[in-house]
């Protein structure tokens, strides 16, 4: 019932795509460009992957004999297993992280160094750190009273620390500054036009990472914000499609997609932690620390699987918040002018393998969204 009120979209149920032929939009050196460009960083990733796995299964398979060395009591113990999990996982990437920086150097989409890329990883692998022992430490708490029921205790704990991480990511996002006039006056007709007059507009100057244009919708309540990075507002975009993701960024906080991506994920965590207490349950269950690597492999690799399905619920939200710039800024043009920019500026591929966009992409593909553009001028 849940997942049925949470599907439905502003997006008309009757609303046809048009077909877009690709070669008649970009020309073909471009297109080889971004098939070539694509193609490394899918492959990469996929290996990423399997050799995530491999490590996780060959931790399963030997790392509860660490526990055996251990003093630490059984939640300690329980995430020191964890973190000699994480350790092991990240040295096992880290060649394939070096490389997708090194192909996205090749191509001038990522300007930072490889010295400013490890001292940002180190703070990811920090924060990751935290975050699986944080996980350890409630599931196995829980796991003390309830034993192998923990997971309908630890579902909706997990959803209230997601809702506090969403207060508080505003917060979080470095090198704000205010945007200029200009900017902050288009910002405010948009967010009039939305119902979205409280909301926040900022720009984050990341220029000196990074090439690619971004802009993302943040917070809930008092913190909600709309950040556009700075690598937007330089050519090749223009005025026109600054609005237009002004207008999909405020069109996330007037569709509720944040209250919505947390309720999909308090949903979701429930079939995945479920899976991972009765993998886990094989070996004595979360209770016992000998069974953390286990639980480990259990959680990635489910989330894997999911991972399709999680993907499909993004892009519904992005088409929507799509849909919803489309009907405040009544420009589609510039929209259509903005997402052919997207393939020319970080090379992606506008009409991607189905396989691929099923399993990597969080967006629709810039012919769809085209197609979007060119659906909601037809209706109109």
């Amino acid at each position: 019932m849940a997942a049925y009120l949470l599907w439905p979209t502003d997006v008309p149920a009757d609303l046809k795509l048009p077909s877009v032929d690709e070669t008649q939009i970009f020309d073909a050196a471009l297109l080889d460009e971004t098939e070539d460009f694509e193609r490394f960083l899918r492959w990469n990733d996929i290996a990423s992957n399997v050799v995530l796995l491999v490590v996780l299964v060959l931790f399963a398979w030997r790392g509860w004999r660490f526990a055996r060395e251990s003093a630490a009591g059984r939640i300690g113990t329980g995430m020191l297993l964890g973190m000699i999990g994480l350790a092991l996982v990240w040295i096992a990437q880290l060649p394939f992280a070096i490389a997708g920086i090194w192909w996205e150097k090749r191509y001038d989409i990522v300007t930072a160094g490889y010295v400013e890329w490890v001292l940002e990883n180190w703070l990811v692998l920090g924060a990751q750190f935290l975050f699986i022992c944080l996980w350890l430490l409630i599931t196995m708490a829980l796991a003390a009273p309830l034993r192998d029921r923990w997971w309908l205790a630890a579902a909706p704990v997990f959803a209230g620390l997601a809702l506090l991480l969403a207060f508080l990511t505003p917060y979080l996002v470095p090198d704000q500054r205010d945007p200029e006039p200009a900017l902050a006056a288009d910002g405010r007709r948009i967010a009039r036009a939305t119902g979205e007059e409280g909301v926040d507009l900022k720009v984050q100057e990341i220029g000196d990472l990074t090439e690619a244009p971004n802009a993302f919708a943040a917070g809930l309540g008092p913190s909600r914000r709309v950040v556009l990075w700075d690598t937007l507002l330089e050519p090749p975009f223009d005025r026109d499609q600054v609005r237009v993701v002004l207008a999909h960024e405020y069109g996330h906080h007037e569709s509720g997609h944040i209250s919505k991506g947390l309720a999909w994920y308090a949903l979701i965590s429930l079939p995945i932690l479920f899976v991972v207490a009765r993998v886990a349950r094989r070996w004595g269950g979360l209770y016992q620390p000998r069974a953390v690597p286990v639980a480990l492999l259990a959680l990635v690799g489910v989330s894997l699987v999911v991972q399709p399905f999680d993907n499909l619920i993004t892009r519904r939200m992005e088409m929507e918040a799509d849909w919803v710039a489309l009907e405040t800024t009544k420009d589609p043009d510039s929209a259509r002018e903005l997402f052919e920019e997207f393939a020319d500026t970080v090379l992606q591929d506008p009409d991607p393998p189905e396989w691929a966009h099923v399993w990597f992409d969080t967006h629709p593909s810039i012919v769809d969204r085209i197609a979007e553009a060119t659906a909601w001028e037809n209706r109109r």
